[in-house]
């Protein structure tokens, strides 16, 4: 049933993340958590429910940067970022595309190897490869940097290596010290702003960060700083309790719909050139024929169902969700 949840128009691939990361071997895990990615390890394997990450996209407010819930406006920042996914957030920015001219013969080389990549290529370079020699170990950081930002960090639905995939993978001996977070806020405001002002289906970008952090800070709201859980905030959630509370959310984003439609239904305008008041058809009040009642009726739902795809937002969850966690 959570299938039906999935769309191509987003990616979201922490099911597959997880299993990646089960099946390393130790001397990977340890390369993973040299280079600052250690917190990722306790992303559990989760079908995602995309409905509840478009609606976090739409209750995203750009300029801002701000996410608008039914519990308070939450600004987003790469260190709230940081904290839930346990990755670095300060130091500067990874530039957003590769010059290819000014690279070394020896990083043109690189940039070839890599450029058209796809992800799943990339996953079974990274699980076969050997980390037995310094050069070995060096390419294995370059495979999973670029397999990170595919699969989860800077995901896009186009299934091949974006240009800004690339840059980090030469700039490896100050990799931990880059604004990992800020790389992946800046995408998700470009993803963001491309979805909504570009009119693009897909949205690019972490939304899944996104989603923890509304789920930290809703539910730790008011609460004293040394009654906080520790960072990453990601390892404070159990699968268990993510299922639940991507349940509950996604129900209450279905119900909303449901009552805006109905609402709508009840009230039907009626124009009338000889009158400027509205006719409401109250089922006994209306002055038009029962055929051209049930037509209006039908244009009426059709347009409800449409605009309530738009109109149902976070805010419908406040005071209903109670987490089951002690």
């Amino acid at each position: 049933m959570a299938a039906r949840n999935q769309t191509k128009d987003l990616k979201c691939a922490t099911h597959l993340l997880n299993d990646k990361f089960r099946n390393m071997t130790e001397e990977k895990k340890a390369i993973v958590r040299d280079l600052g990615f250690g917190g990722l390890m306790h992303i559990p394997p989760l079908r995602v429910h995309h409905q509840l990450l478009r609606e976090l996209a739409n209750n995203f407010k750009l300029g801002e940067n701000r996410l608008e819930t039914g519990y308070g406006s939450f600004k987003i920042t790469p260190r709230k970022i940081g904290h839930a996914l346990g990755i670095n957030a300060t130091g500067n920015l990874f530039p957003q595309k590769v010059k290819y001219k000014k690279l070394s013969e020896d990083d043109k080389i690189i940039f070839r190897r890599f450029q058209g990549k796809t992800l799943k290529s990339l996953t079974d370079e990274m699980m076969d490869i050997g980390v037995g020699n310094e050069e070995e170990r060096l390419m294995f950081k370059r495979i999973f940097i670029l397999y990170i930002q595919m699969a989860f960090l800077l995901p896009t639905t186009i299934n091949k290596i974006s240009p800004v995939h690339l840059a980090p993978i030469f700039e490896i001996d100050g990799i931990t010290e880059r604004n990992w977070a800020g790389h992946v806020l800046t995408f998700i405001i470009k993803g963001i702003t491309d979805y909504k002002k570009k009119k693009k289906k897909a949205i690019d970008g972490c939304l899944f960060a996104l989603m923890i952090i509304y789920f930290h800070l809703s539910k730790n709201k008011g609460k004293k700083r040394t009654e906080r859980p520790p960072k990453p905030w990601i390892a404070n959630w159990s699968k268990e309790q993510l299922v639940e509370r991507m349940s509950a959310e996604t129900e209450e984003i279905l119900v909303s719909k449901h009552n805006i439609t109905q609402s709508k239904k009840k009230k039907v305008v009626v124009e009338d050139s000889s009158s400027e008041e509205d006719q409401y058809f109250d089922g006994e009040r209306y002055e038009i024929s029962s055929e051209e009642l049930d037509e209006l009726l039908r244009k009426n739902v059709d347009k409800s169902a449409a605009e309530g795809e738009n109109e149902a937002d976070l805010r419908s969850t406040e005071g209903r969700y109670v987490s089951s966690e002690t």
